[in-house]
């Protein structure tokens, strides 16, 4: 079975050490497709239901309102080198902060470096600039978070907070993926040493044992699987209970002690997630997606109240964001972030999907290998991407609730189209391509039909 490039970072980092992965992904079926009628069909419909988005300040109202009180907003990519995605993401992000209260901004990116971000745009910290700030984000694929648009996002939220009263809620920046067990051990020892000396000298001993991994974390999951003795799994679950205590027990520093505790659960879930991506088949990813979940039911529950609940809004790719029951990854055995939040938040989630039919796309051509600016090919003939083409109207909106869920799904299963940190044109149909009912994927999804490549910021 063909591999699914787009899913490249959230295995591929263990692409550079020799062991056995068992196919990702399948490109299996979800049923018989539909009939090239239905598809005629479906233009006239989809015409009338999309809502056209010209750049105007208005052109999120009605998003606004389907939005309505939901308290985690999801708002994906179908790459991520996309320019505009990032743009429209910062425009409805703004209004969620603005207008609905939203005080978290969550990343598909590690928890210390958006920690970094997290203190400048409260006004905390030493940094003096945005572009200062998001020099931590230094592990491939850099452009995700270091280009124009975070940036200017970051200068934003930093404004808007500096604007609003004493005592009123301002909105945070955060992480949610576990790739960064090094950086998260260190932090868990620098929290500690300024809240809890004793404990930072615990936590210190307990770590010890990631030590001989730090340039290669990956490399602990071989050791941990050969050497029995290697496996660090009860440290770093005891690490976590400690933390999980001294946090609920904790009077004052709450933040600080919070960030200690994420840091730690990134520890705890790493160490599995390492050890169990040498053992092949697809508990991974599931595990890696558990561990988004879990990250953003910490943050709801750190920054409410009883009075008044917290709203997260997370920026991530499709492949994360859309509830995986509707695609071939759930026909697989795989689930997502957004099929969790759904789950768990029923009636408090809402996922937005975005879509491209072609233009440029800033990705690598390996793992780790420097971005470049890619010509991303038109969609293929009966995806989605070229159904919305099909259309006429170049960017639009499209509810996915009502009338046009039921619209949409005759024309389904469709091709659904993925690009991660790594494009191979060449093998455009086998590496990012997969079916999917997109009415039932997403509540709502974004068209924008030609599309330019995200601006990195300088080195």
């Amino acid at each position: 079975m063909p591999q699914l490039i787009w899913k490249a970072l959230g295995v591929a980092v263990l692409a550079s050490v020799p062991f056995s992965c068992a196919t990702i992904a399948q490109n299996t079926s979800l049923s018989t497709p539909a009939s090239s009628t239905d598809t005629k069909g479906v233009f006239t419909a989809l015409r009338a239901a999309v809502q056209p988005l010209s750049g105007k300040d208005d052109d999120y109202n009605a998003l606004m309102t389907q939005i309505g009180n939901a308290r985690v907003v999801m708002l994906g990519e179908s790459t991520h080198g996309t320019q505009e995605f990032y743009r429209e993401r910062m425009r409805i992000t703004q209004r969620l902060i603005r207008e609905k209260g939203f005080s978290a901004v969550v990343i598909e990116g590690d928890w210390p470096d958006a920690y970094r971000v997290n203190q400048y745009v409260r006004g905390q910290g030493r940094d003096a600039s945005a572009e200062g700030v998001l020099s931590s984000f230094t592990r491939f694929p850099r452009w995700m978070w270091r280009n124009t648009v975070v940036r200017d996002l970051t200068e934003w939220m930093r404004r808007h907070n500096a604007s609003l009263p004493p005592g009123t809620t301002r909105a945070g920046f955060y992480g949610m993926d576990l790739y960064s067990l090094p950086r998260s051990s260190d932090a868990v020892v620098q929290h500690l040493q300024a809240l809890d000396a004793p404990a930072a000298t615990r936590a210190r001993t307990r770590y010890g044992g990631f030590a001989a991994f730090r340039t290669q974390p990956e490399r602990y999951g071989v050791a941990a699987l050969t050497d029995a003795s290697a496996s660090q799994e009860r440290a770093a679950r005891e690490q976590f209970e400690e933390l999980q205590r001294a946090y609920n027990a904790a009077q004052s520093r709450k933040d600080e002690w919070f960030s200690a505790l994420q840091n730690a659960r990134v520890v705890k879930n790493a160490e599995e997630y390492y050890r169990v991506s040498y053992r092949g088949g697809e508990s991974s990813w599931n595990l890696r997606d558990r561990h988004m979940a879990d990250t953003l039911d910490a943050l709801l529950a750190h920054l409410g109240t009883p009075s008044k609940p917290a709203k997260v809004v997370v920026w991530a790719h499709n492949s994360h964001v859309g509830d995986a029951r509707y695609t071939s990854m759930g026909e697989s055995g795989e689930l997502n972030v957004g099929q969790l939040m759904r789950q768990r938040h029923p009636s408090s989630t809402f996922l937005l999907g975005f879509t491209t039919y072609s233009g440029t796309a800033m990705a690598a051509t390996e793992w780790d290998a420097p971005g470049q600016v890619q010509r991303v090919r038109p969609a293929l003939p009966g995806s989605f991407g070229a159904l919305f083409h099909d259309t006429g109207v170049k960017n639009f909106l499209l509810p996915l609730r009502g009338k046009n869920e039921l619209v949409l799904s005759k024309s389904e299963p469709r091709l659904e189209r993925a690009i991660g940190v790594v494009y191979l044109p060449q093998t455009e149909r086998q590496s990012h391509y997969f079916e999917a009912r997109m009415s039932k994927q997403f509540d709502a999804v974004i068209h924008l039909d030609l599309t330019n490549a995200v601006t990195p910021l300088r080195p």
